[in-house]
């Protein structure tokens, strides 16, 4: 943390926000700036295969990558807010975003449709276990509010990751 960062960030949690103990709300809120940074990753590179995709099935491939990308994006406003609520601080720039993903990007230059579609089926199932492992240190701390969206966001996720799936393994 540099010398500006530590001025700026209050020293302690605001623990009134929550009845949840300082030790909970740090990990969940750990746990979750991580979810958020893993979420902008995805959102960014969902949107950069969005752009690029091309060939026969373009316009079906183009929609699905759309509709994902606005449900991710959405995600993220949830995850910075209930980090909020908990009391402490959500991600603040590009570069607080790269210290914190999990999920990789790709820069790569040109890439078929399907290796684009296969890496984005791996980054969602990467998520869902990512997800688990919050909700379980939000079982931990007994913060049911977090887990219940953490539920949620594990189904749409499933679901992109099915959607993933199908297209690939059509007959």
């Amino acid at each position: 943390m540099t010398t500006t960062e530590s001025k700026s960030r209050p020293v302690a949690i605001k623990a009134a926000l929550s009845d949840l103990s300082e030790k909970g709300v740090k990990e969940i809120s750990t746990d979750l700036r991580k979810l958020l940074a893993d979420v902008f990753a995805l959102y960014v590179k969902t949107k950069n295969f969005h752009w690029h995709m091309t060939g026969p099935n373009f316009r079906d491939y183009h929609r699905l990558l759309d509709d994902h990308g606005e449900q991710i994006f959405a995600m993220s406003d949830v995850v910075a807010e209930r980090i909020r609520k908990l009391g402490d601080f959500a991600l603040r720039s590009i570069g607080d975003i790269a210290r914190h993903q999990r999920v990789h990007d790709n820069d790569a230059p040109s890439l078929t449709p399907e290796a684009m579609l296969t890496d984005l089926l791996a980054n969602n199932q990467e998520l869902i276990k990512y997800l688990r492992a919050t909700h379980d240190v939000c079982n931990q701390h007994k913060d049911v509010a977090t887990a219940s969206l953490i539920e949620n966001w594990i189904d749409e996720t499933e679901n992109r990751a099915w959607f993933l799936y199908e297209v690939l393994h059509r007959a």
